[in-house]
Order: C-alpha cells, then structure tokens, then sequence
C-alpha cells in the first residue's frame, strides 16, 4: 500500500464544526502538518504521544512536505489539515501536494467554509450570490472584473479579502474593496455589508454597516465580507 495523504478541511475556527470524517483522517494519521492557527483548532483530535506533528509558514512548507514524504513508510498516512474548506483558497498548496504524493494517494475530505457561515449569518443565500476570494497569491485583476459585473448587475456576493502586509500594493482588504467600488462608479453608500471576523470562535465580531463605511477601517485577514443585495423570493411568488 502506498503513502496516504489526507487533505482536510477543519472548519472555520470553532472544534465544534469540525466533521467526524475529518477527526477520523486525523486520528489515522502518523504525521499531520498544518499551520499554527490551524493546528490549533485540531489539538483536541491530536494525540502528540504518538503523532508527529509539524507546523509550517508559508517560507517553510515546501521543505516540511518534501521531508514528510521522505519519511514516511508505504501504508503510512498523514494529513494536512486548513481552516474552513479544502476546496475554497487552498488549490495552489493542494496543487502541489498532489505533485509530490500523487493524485491516486490523495483524499481530499471538504469541510465547513467560513463563506458558507457568513452566508447562514447574513441571510443572503449562496445559489443567488458571487462566491470569490481574493485570498491568492496569483492575480487578482479578472475576479476584481467580476466583482464589480457582480454589484452592477445587483447581485451580492460573499468574498474572502487579500491581506498583504509585505506589498500594500497587493492589500485588497475591506476598505481597499470599498475604494475599488466606489472609484468604478458604484454608490457605495447604498450598499449593505457585513464583515464577520473570526466565527465561530470566542473572538466573533461582526460588522453590519456600508460598503462606505469599509473606507479606513481594518479587519483581521481571518475576515469575511458579504455585499448584501439579496431580494427574497419565497415559493408563493412562482
């Protein structure tokens, strides 16, 4: 039997909304290797007696990967947990794990995305909305594009920010949206936002304002932003 990689997706913050499915990949695992806030929300699944556990940075990852692989025996498993889903922000470091274990000795397990909680909060329902994040590190100039398609055309959209704190020139936070829209002709004045930080967690804050109101105001990179122009259509209208 081959190496076993786990891709899983832990949820957006809280332990409570973490699947089984994933804190069985978890328990499986002989090496689990994640970022430190994403360790973090898994430490009550892990067993560090008997798992080796690595938490990587952005600079270190490729090498911890790369050693991982090296070490681990045919039919051993390891996995790779991130915040909210799997499938959501994450497909350039999926991409790459993939590369190095090989699509057949991947599982990719989905979790509960921070964008599916901000729509359950903002009742703004997602089959009626533009779901993008800017939270890559490509270009971003064609989902800014349609973005604004999205706000002109009256539809809302849930988005996940880009912080950037080493270039300010690829920031495209809440406010550097806001100046986005409003410097494209849009009334930002007139349109509703809600910012959610850190749900699910002790730490829960949440924002109901303006798109103007973004202007000048600074959210955690662990942030949502939902552009509310959501119209209700019940059953009875049909």
């Amino acid at each position: 039997m081959p190496k076993k990689l786990f891709v899983v997706g832990v949820g957006p913050g809280s332990p409570a909304y973490m699947t089984d499915v994933a804190k069985e990949a978890i328990r499986r695992s002989r090496y689990v290797v994640g970022y430190r806030y994403t360790l973090s929300i898994i430490e009550g699944v892990v067993d560090r007696s008997r798992q080796q556990i690595y938490e990587i940075t952005m600079k270190t990852q490729e090498d911890v990967y790369q050693d991982v692989h090296r070490k681990m025996k045919d039919g051993e498993y390891c996995t790779v947990p991130f915040t909210g889903d799997v499938n959501f922000s994450e497909s350039e470091v999926v991409d790459r794990l993939l590369e190095i274990f090989g699509d057949d000795n991947v599982e990719v397990i989905p979790g509960i995305s921070s964008i599916q909680v901000a729509a359950a909060k903002s009742h703004v329902p997602t089959d009626k909305t533009l779901i993008v994040t800017f939270h890559v590190t490509g270009c971003i100039e064609q989902k800014k594009k349609d973005l604004l398609e999205a706000v002109r055309q009256g539809r809302s959209v849930i988005l996940l920010p880009r912080p950037w704190p080493a270039d300010p020139s690829k920031h495209f936070m809440q406010s550097e949206i806001a100046k986005f829209l409003r410097q494209n002709g849009i009334d930002t004045v007139k349109l509703k936002a809600w910012v959610f930080e850190r749900m699910t967690t002790e730490k829960e804050t949440t924002f109901k304002g303006s798109v103007a109101d973004l202007e000048g105001k600074e959210f955690s990179d662990l942030s949502a932003l939902v552009i509310d122009q959501a119209k209700r259509e019940t059953y009875l209208e049909f």
